[in-house]
């Protein structure tokens, strides 16, 4: 992180502590950061005041928790529409990419992981204090095949394996249709070129895509583990869009690390799963977070939906390791839901457990980026000494009601992230 206008040193007195890994808060809490780092956390008064140039800020025993995460966002489609991708100027399609990523930041959502979108340029102008907005683990472009859930080319074009141009979404860096293992084997490294920390294949169906039923599988067992390879090569990881258990099952068997989705898996898929140690992004999904045109996509929404309940039950049932997103795409009208589904968490989890999967729980899934992992400088969701400085004080206790979550305009009244003041209403 190259941030360059961090606060020198900052103590935050008289806190309610949630460290983003222990049941229980701790109260009484000083926490100082240096530049954009925690260097202490203390239940006594940590020594330092306006006159050694240290800001301080009186908590008030408020609520003091990590910065929130998303394992699952599309900035840029969170942004735009798809008229604004097919139609927009594409300097307009970064602009309200970077306005959303402020918006975001205000929401209190410090760290996130992109699946799919042109945001490794973002992340650059965001690190180096440009802009305002997120940690961004990027993965650059949706890698599909033809026909596949990130086909975004319309029904009569011609592929580009027969000699056709590539599409609007694939000029934008949004999706790169790949076939065959030599095609698939580029498109992975070229999103590695760019800056992707992880690689992101779209392996079946989904609801915002045109040609693809829920049940397709889709790229064959040879081209996903050539993709699995190529990401390793580069030490990093490839997670992949799936939600039935034949795709899961190829997912697993080819070397993948996260499934993204699964909303229709069965308890048999899950165990698997479980016993292989793999990643299991999901979404609390309700049917009303995205809206079709069309009678067959929102078929396949409400049927993705309806499978949420019980998939969320059986990897409690099995412990699997599983992270939290949103997936909002194509309606930037609905991206404030980002809040509201992060508190609906709550439905499925105690309150404290889905504070801890949207804060330290998440930021073990992005750590598989390894050495693509720019943030390895210093821990992701938690408050701890070497941690990075990215924290929320918020005006209530959301281990009592994470409802709280849901409107952080009005109940977030300081964000720090990096060491520096985002927002401050004490």
């Amino acid at each position: 992180m190259t941030g360059n206008n961090a606060t020198q040193r900052m103590i935050i007195r008289n806190v309610r502590l949630f460290d983003g890994v222990a049941d229980q808060p701790q109260d009484n809490v000083d926490v100082l950061t240096e530049g954009s780092h925690v260097v202490a956390v203390s239940t006594s008064p940590v020594a330092g005041d306006a006159s050694d140039g240290v800001v301080e800020i009186d908590g008030k025993g408020k609520f003091l928790m990590p910065g929130l995460s998303d394992a699952h966002v599309h900035l840029m489609g969170n942004a735009n529409s798809m008229v604004d991708f097919l139609q927009g100027p594409t300097g307009s399609l970064y602009g309200n990419t970077i306005a959303e990523a402020k918006r975001m930041l205000l929401r209190g959502f410090t760290t996130v992981r992109d699946m799919g979108g042109d945001t490794a340029p973002v992340k650059g102008l965001i690190d180096r204090g440009v802009f305002e907005g997120p940690r961004i683990f990027p993965s650059q472009a949706m890698i599909s095949q033809t026909s596949g859930h990130a086909d975004f080319a319309f029904v009569y074009d011609v592929p580009e394996e027969f000699g056709g141009k590539p599409s609007r979404t694939e000029d934008i860096h949004f999706t790169r249709i790949a076939d065959g293992v030599p095609r698939v084997l580029a498109a992975v490294r070229e999103q590695l070129r760019m800056g992707a920390s992880q690689i992101k294949l779209t392996l079946g169906g989904g609801a915002a895509s045109m040609y693809d039923p829920l049940n397709t599988l889709q790229y064959t067992s040879d081209e996903i583990k050539a993709a699995v390879q190529a990401a390793t090569d580069y030490g990093t990881y490839v997670a992949t869009h799936v939600y039935t258990p034949a795709g899961i099952a190829r997912a697993i068997d080819a070397g993948v690390k996260s499934i993204e989705h699964g909303h229709l898996a069965d308890e048999a898929t899950i165990h698997l799963i479980a016993d292989n140690q793999i990643w299991l992004s999901m979404q609390p999904f309700a049917e009303d977070d995205h809206h079709y045109p069309d009678p067959v996509r929102a078929g396949k929404n409400a049927e993705i939906c309806h499978g949420t309940d019980q998939v969320y039950a059986w990897a409690k049932k099995y412990g699997v390791k599983t992270a939290w997103g949103t997936d909002l795409l194509l309606e930037p009208q609905s991206a404030p839901r980002q809040s509201v589904m992060a508190a609906r968490l709550g439905e499925f989890y105690t309150n404290v457990e889905a504070l801890k999967m949207l804060t330290s729980g998440n930021a073990s899934l992005f750590e598989l980026a390894g050495e693509r992992n720019t943030y390895r400088g210093g821990k992701l969701g938690v408050i701890a000494e070497g941690a990075w400085a990215d924290m929320i004080l918020v005006d209530g206790d959301p281990i009592k009601d994470i409802s709280l979550i849901a409107d952080p305009d009005a109940n977030f009244q300081l964000i720090v992230k990096n060491g520096q003041i985002v927002k401050n209403t004490l």
